[in-house]
């Protein structure tokens, strides 16, 4: 068996496409275009990079971007009251403030600031309480563009046997709560699980998201389950340079899989296309519009 390699690329393609048509239905009935605003702090090159990313595709998607780039020594009080001005703007829909943030600044406390009907990251404390609740609220962009390449190969998830690798806030907790809405029966594995390759071997799903290069080999894998690599690791290629890699032993669980997303190529695009779909999503609440269903034909929270 040959696994199906699930395109990344070609799905994040797809939903930005259907978000800037969408888009364009929501500049004609609300006479705006909708905003967001992505806020660096400081000059991390990874960091750099990803909003770069960011600003581009909101401007292909026909949104307005309001990017706000400060020192690396801007304390937390001057960094809050950004986010209060941004809060307050009606022109912002979505407040995205790129992590990490300096040692000296409290992430929380940053994020927690944010209005949650305009956190389009999915972080805040009351977005995490209404995933878990199974209210309408922001899902953060990586687990919502997980759930939607697992459903484009497994349509039917209820009653299936899925692993989480992984406990971030970031992904582990929200992407186990969107597998619990789909009725899987799921187990959130850790550094501190016993046996992890046997609680591997009985999944049907795995989702891995611990930021372990290869840690899930191939043997682990149970045949014919889907397997989507979250992790993103930067390693040393034979004969020099380096490469990017992902948590799951790829050429050993891409013969045994049924389905498995590559690294790189695979959830990593997915994460801008669902920020932007999350972005349109908040502008369209914000002014009593229709959001349009092609966004999210499939039904996902948020």
């Amino acid at each position: 068996m040959t696994a199906r390699i699930i395109d990344g690329k070609a799905h994040a393609a797809a939903l930005r496409a259907r978000v800037a048509t969408a888009v364009a239905g929501f500049r004609e009935a609300a006479g705006r275009a909708p905003g967001l605003a992505v806020v660096l702090v400081g000059e991390d090159p990874a960091s750099s990079v990803y909003v770069r990313s960011k600003n581009r595709a909101t401007a292909e998607a026909g949104m307005r971007g309001f990017e706000h780039r400060l020192p690396a020594d801007t304390g937390e009080a001057e960094l809050l009251a950004l986010v209060d001005r941004l809060n307050a703007d009606p022109g912002v829909d979505g407040i995205l403030v790129q992590l990490p943030l300096p040692p000296h600044v409290d992430a929380s406390a940053v994020i927690t600031r944010i209005d949650p009907d305009k956190d389009v990251d999915g972080f805040h404390p009351v977005n995490v309480g209404r995933l878990a609740s199974g209210l309408p609220g922001f899902v953060p962009c990586t687990p919502l563009g997980s759930l939607m390449l697992l459903r484009d190969v497994r349509p039917k998830l209820a009653g299936l046997d899925a692993v989480v690798i992984g406990r971030s806030g970031i992904v582990g907790k929200p992407m186990a709560q969107l597998l619990l809405a789909e009725s899987c029966t799921v187990t959130i594995a850790h550094s501190r699980t016993r046996d992890l390759a046997a609680c591997v071997r009985r999944a049907d799903v795995v989702v891995a998201a611990v930021g372990v290069p290869g840690l899930v080999r191939g043997d682990w894998i149970k045949p014919g389950a889907t397997v989507i690599d979250v992790g993103i690791n930067r390693t040393d290629r034979e004969g020099g340079g380096t490469m990017l890699v992902g948590d799951v032993d790829f050429a050993g669980a891409v013969d045994v899989a049924g389905a498995i997303t590559p690294v790189p190529g695979g959830v990593g695009p997915m994460t801008i296309a669902c920020l932007m779909r999350n972005a349109y999503v908040s502008a369209c609440r914000r002014d009593g519009v229709a959001v349009d269903g092609r966004v999210d034909a499939s039904g996902t929270p948020g």
